[in-house]
């Protein structure tokens, strides 16, 4: 007979699923969730309703960043490991083959949405016309050299003016996700990047010497002007709010739910509006996910159940009560493939 504190050390699904559930769940009789900022109002909220409407325990959800969840979720199979991590990016392949060659064998994807990630201030100032060029120019470690030359030096701009005559003449000052978030993930790699490949001889690089083109279009500055903010995106809206002079980074359900405080700025001329990201004219929009172990399903409670309310359409539709939240519903196409997968437990292939 196995013991139950070696249950969960089994490798494979079939150990996992041979063993009788009411005495696996000893260990644990709730679903345990952590990862992404971005995605944590949103799951908390599908986590109340489904304490709510169900005879199952309210799931727990820690806010760790999408980084920081997928080391605890790739790091084992078992009562002490998450049954679920959020992501505001896709797992990356070495994730991937972490996750296995720890056991996490069947890994389930679930694409929950979209969301815009919006550069915004205060309403206490005046609203910022961005380009993606000015972003990077702003906060990348090392651009081009002012003087001219296909070379780059260390970023030289102290202030928004010294990047672009039509901006401000306030200090460079920007609160912002650490490296283990996936909104910092996503913001290098479609706004600053975006602006990055503007100049030509960078661009050429990614032929060239892709490590050395990584590394000037994703690398962010680390003398001040760029400050690490930790996960918690409510703390970089209070820091807005008590300092106008600054801008701050983070998903559009934030600025949607502190509308009263805060202003989302123009990129590339258009405005961080539920609209534009929904059509994909807003350039730096990216989509959210879950990550589910199917070898937790039917051995902790509440699991299957779990992943049947976010993927219903009440939750996750057009008009379902996440979209009050700041959640961009994907195509209806979409809802349907992964709500599928939900369901069928559809492990993923990498």
């Amino acid at each position: 007979m196995l013991k139950k504190g070696l249950i969960f050390g089994a490798v494979s699904l079939l150990a996992v699923s041979a063993v009788n559930t009411s005495s696996a769940a000893g260990g644990r009789d709730y679903i345990s969730i952590v990862g992404s900022s971005t995605v944590y109002p949103f799951a908390t909220t599908v986590a109340e309703q489904f304490g709510k409407t169900t005879k199952f325990k309210t799931p727990k959800i820690e806010s760790t960043g999408s980084g920081g969840g997928m080391k605890l979720f790739c790091a084992g199979v078992g009562v002490e490991s998450p049954d679920i991590t959020n992501a505001s990016r896709r797992i990356k392949s070495s994730e991937f083959k972490k996750c296995q060659d720890n056991g996490v064998k069947d890994i389930v994807e679930i694409k929950i949405g979209y969301d815009g990630i919006v550069v915004a201030n205060s309403k206490k100032a005046e609203q910022l016309k961005l380009s993606r060029k000015d972003l990077f120019l702003a906060l990348a470690k090392d651009v081009p050299d002012p003087k001219g030359g296909e070379k780059v030096v260390p970023n030289p701009y102290k202030t928004w003016k010294d990047v672009n005559p039509e901006l401000p003449a306030t200090a460079i000052e920007v609160l912002g996700p650490p490296p283990t978030s996936g909104t910092r993930d996503a913001f290098v790699e479609l706004a600053m990047e975006g602006g990055c490949k503007k100049f030509d001889f960078i661009k050429a690089m990614k032929k060239s010497d892709k490590n050395a083109y990584k590394g000037i279009c994703h690398t962010v500055r680390e003398d001040g002007a760029y400050i690490e903010a930790g996960e918690n995106d409510n703390l970089i809206v209070q820091k807005l709010d008590a300092n106008p002079q600054s801008l701050g980074i983070f998903g559009f359900s934030f600025l949607d739910q502190n509308g009263d405080k805060i202003q989302g700025s123009f990129v590339d001329g258009q405005a961080p509006t539920f609209e534009n990201i929904a059509d994909g004219k807003y350039p730096v929009s990216r989509p959210l996910y879950f990550y589910v172990k199917k070898a937790h399903v039917g051995v902790i409670p509440g699991i299957a159940e779990f992943l049947a309310e976010f993927s219903s359409d009440r939750a996750w539709g057009e008009d379902g009560y996440l979209t009050e939240k700041g959640l961009i519903p994907a195509p209806a196409e979409e809802r349907a493939k992964f709500a599928a997968d939900a369901k069928g437990l559809t492990p993923l292939s990498m």
